[in-house]
């Protein structure tokens, strides 16, 4: 059974700024870029995507795009959701369905999302997006901004922003 560290090495992933490690597997070309209000991106990315006992959390966040989750290997992820009217609500994407895991999640564009292994050495799974990712259609989620936004989920915003300073 492959380890957090062995997928790291054989996939050649790189620590990810909202957490966990990644890499990016796919960029269309063939396709005539999305214009978007940001500029224009790809029509479609996928990276690989991972989670570890050491690095469990991907803080929160919000991407412009919208994102294919899509559970490969390992434990189960728990994604924390946040919509723009203030509705919350949770997914499990694993490999599980009778205990209510789902092999793929579809977050859209605009929805805050944190993700975390609650249990187990990894979680290893892809994301396919749509426009295609560019970090400048990525926010980093600050404390002091979401709980402002949404103060009946401090406490959910709080677990899992990034400490300050670890950027």
């Amino acid at each position: 059974m492959p380890t957090a560290q062995d997928w790291i090495d054989r996939l050649g992933l790189e620590p990810h700024v909202e957490g966990g490690y990644f890499r990016r597997t796919y960029v269309s070309d063939r396709h005539p870029p999305v214009r978007t209000p940001r500029g224009e991106r790809p029509l479609l990315t996928s990276i690989h995507y991972l989670l570890t006992a050491a690095s469990p959390v991907g803080h929160w966040h919000l991407n412009a795009s919208d994102i294919l989750h899509f559970h490969h290997h390992g434990a189960p992820l728990t994604y924390h959701l946040i919509h723009p009217d203030g509705r919350a609500e949770t997914a499990v994407l694993g490999q599980d369905p009778e205990r209510g895991e789902v092999l793929m999640l579809a977050v859209p564009g605009g929805v805050w999302k944190a993700t975390v292994l609650d249990n187990g050495d990894h979680a290893l799974i892809s994301e396919a997006v749509a426009p295609g990712f560019d970090y400048a259609d990525m926010t980093l989620g600050r404390p002091d901004e979401l709980t402002a936004r949404f103060p009946q989920h401090t406490e959910l915003v709080h677990r899992y922003c990034h400490p300050p300073g670890d950027r």
